[in-house]
């Protein structure tokens, strides 16, 4: 055990998960846990931080403002696989290291998105609504089965999601910049342009990081190359699409649904788009499986010890 190294945890989930603090502690004897539930932000984040060497995050801003200020601190384990909270040009300015492994929510992601394409087919949300109103009637839905399913990004995520695809028997599309020519050959997945993706698929999914590239890739311009029957879902990071765009398409049915587990300013605070009843909202529970948490809190865990800095 590490009884000199005092390590920081910042994420509230870690701290409220009994299996991953006896598991840290384990190994490091001086932590400190977000135990009240803090949401640590700029100044706060610093004095929460300061005079640790290292430190678990997950949604918390890791920017340059924030490292110019904590000398002390070394490491970074990343609790969650987004790295767009961090600073990478700053962590590689001031010499920090970062620990982080790729994928290891996929599963919990890639089922959630099933559940939002059957979820939504199935006028599911609606009837729902419906039926707590008082109004009890049938909705008329669709299979999944045999659809067109347009995955934008087939990393770690995607690539999960075209394994759980496969006894719907759906045609699978891709967008990415990457070829990922030999998973396509043994899949029988077709590559297209995003543009193109746009206009076939009936189910777009997003699974793509966020970064000056993919910021509002999906504009007022791109949505409506949907077609009006497609349903699109983001489980992804919320500034990928343009959320007033997509709140005047489903008002005007030129998208038939659409389900979002992110949003651009979370909690979102546009209720004329949340209360829509083609629109599926959820708080960000995309990794939210207990599974799928302790993987990611043992790969910070790992990443305390096993680490470089960012290139």
């Amino acid at each position: 055990m590490n009884t000199t190294t005092k390590v920081a945890v910042c994420s509230r989930s870690f701290s409220n998960n009994p299996i991953l603090k006896k598991e840290l502690l384990e190994k490091y004897k001086n932590v400190t846990f977000n135990d009240r539930g803090l949401q640590l932000k700029g100044d706060s984040l610093i004095e929460f931080l300061t005079g640790h060497e290292k430190a678990i995050t997950a949604l918390e801003v890791i920017d340059e403002y924030v490292l110019s200020r904590l000398p002390d601190l070394k490491v970074i384990g990343k609790y969650g696989v987004g790295l767009d909270m961090i600073d990478m040009a700053a962590m590689r300015t001031y010499g920090k290291k970062l620990g982080w492994i790729g994928g290891v929510n996929r599963r919990s992601v890639s089922e959630l998105v099933i559940a939002f394409a059957i979820s939504m087919l199935r006028n599911i949300p609606s009837a729902n609504r419906e039926v707590l109103s008082g109004t009890w009637r049938q909705h008329i839905g669709g299979y999944l089965t045999n659809r067109t399913v347009g995955i934008i990004g087939c990393g770690h995520i995607g690539k999960d999601l075209v394994k759980l695809l496969k006894p719907f028997e759906c045609k699978v599309i891709v967008y990415d910049i990457l070829d990922f020519a030999d998973f396509y050959k043994e899949n029988g997945i077709r590559a297209v342009s995003l543009e193109d993706l746009l206009q076939e698929a009936d189910i777009v999914t997003l699974h793509i990081p966020l970064n000056q590239s993919t910021k509002n890739i999906l504009d007022s311009n791109r949505l409506a190359l949907l077609k009006s029957t497609a349903i699109l879902i983001n489980t992804a990071r919320g500034e990928l699409v343009d959320e007033i765009a997509l709140k005047k398409a489903l008002q005007e049915n030129k998208l038939a649904a659409a389900a979002f587990d992110v949003f651009a300013i979370e909690p979102p605070s546009d209720q004329e788009l949340l209360s829509l009843p083609n629109f599926l909202a959820t708080p960000h529970i995309g990794g939210s499986a207990a599974e799928a948490i302790l993987a990611m809190g043992r790969a910070a865990i790992e990443g305390l010890d096993q680490n470089e800095i960012p290139n």
